[in-house]
């Protein structure tokens, strides 16, 4: 089965390919024989029902500083392809979700992953909420009085931003922590939108557990540790990235969102664990391909491309 594949993604040229599970997938894509396309969300264009973009033929490579080829641009209907990608990173903004608008005028004809509809639906801060019983108790607000009486209530919390990404604004505060005034009103005058207040949990310092699920099913975990001076675990913030097993509650949680994926045509999902509770569902770029191979780990690349291709078949 050869594909007609396109890649919506943030410019190839920035990607530190090592790390990256969007340049996974194009190559197993490549290695399969498909055809692959590559744009960024700027080239996309609607005119009534139509959604097009201005597209390269993509040739990719596993060099460092030589990863990729770009043939000549073509404007195509999106609505050609069998199959496109939707991989540009956070920030989830007003930005990303018109792009979600514009590929849902062609799916499911052509199958995105993930569906375009469910990705606006689903945030990752937002999503987790609907699981209650297996999070850590957790507010979403940006009232002051809401904060004071859970911080009572929990002692040491974290704080964040809903729609914060990478591990960026992730801040943990003590019961008697003075910067908390000062740290209330920074996010205050910086954020929009409600913050993400959980109970601290000492056991991030012994990981944060990046589970990947294949259209609701386990398919491959690493765990990412945070520095000794550091109480972020994203790899991209110095989190060191080492093999793992799941636990039993972790199969738990697994087999317990699973249907809820599958339902909403999630495919490609990342959840994070830290000590038994989930803290997030990734569904608009998850990461963690490259890490879990590298640590002898199954090629989730692979797993990922049988699904498209029994979904198209």
């Amino acid at each position: 089965m050869k594909l007609y594949v396109a890649v919506q993604m943030d410019p190839i040229e920035r990607i530190k390919i090592r790390g990256d599970s969007t340049f996974a997938l194009l190559l197993e894509a490549q290695r399969r024989g498909h055809s692959i396309h590559y744009y960024t969300p700027d080239a996309l264009a609607q005119r009534g029902n139509d959604v097009f973009a201005r597209v390269h033929p993509l040739t990719v490579r596993d060099t460092e500083g030589d990863h990729f080829t770009l043939g000549a641009p073509e404007r195509e209907n999106l609505a050609r392809f069998d199959v496109i990608l939707l991989r540009q990173d956070p920030p989830f903004d007003l930005a990303y979700i018109t792009t979600t608008h514009m590929l849902e005028r062609v799916h499911p004809r052509t199958l995105v992953v993930n569906d375009p509809a469910s990705v606006r639906n689903a945030p990752e801060k937002v999503f987790v909420t609907e699981f209650p019983e297996l999070m850590p108790p957790t507010l979403i607000t940006r009232d002051r009085a809401e904060i004071d009486a859970f911080r009572a209530e929990h002692g040491g919390i974290v704080m964040k931003p809903l729609y914060g990404h990478g591990g960026g604004a992730v801040f943990r505060l003590t019961r008697d922590d003075l910067n908390y005034g000062s740290l209330y009103d920074l996010f205050a005058v910086t954020y929009r939108e409600p913050w993400v207040v959980q109970k601290f949990l000492p056991a991030v310092s012994l990981g944060d557990k990046r589970i990947i699920l294949v259209d609701g099913e386990f398919a491959g975990a690493v765990n990412r540790v945070p520095a000794a001076d550091d109480l972020r675990s994203n790899m991209v913030r110095g989190g060191a990235a080492a093999a793992t097993e799941l636990t039993s509650r972790e199969r738990e949680i697994c087999e317990r969102i699973g249907p809820a994926l599958r339902e909403r045509g999630l495919l490609f999902v990342g959840i994070d664990v830290i000590d038994g509770f989930l803290t997030e569902i990734n569904v608009t770029s998850p990461t963690g391909i490259r890490a879990v191979k590298n640590l002898g780990g199954p090629d989730i690349a692979v797993t990922i491309w049988d699904a498209i291709e029994a979904k198209r078949g």
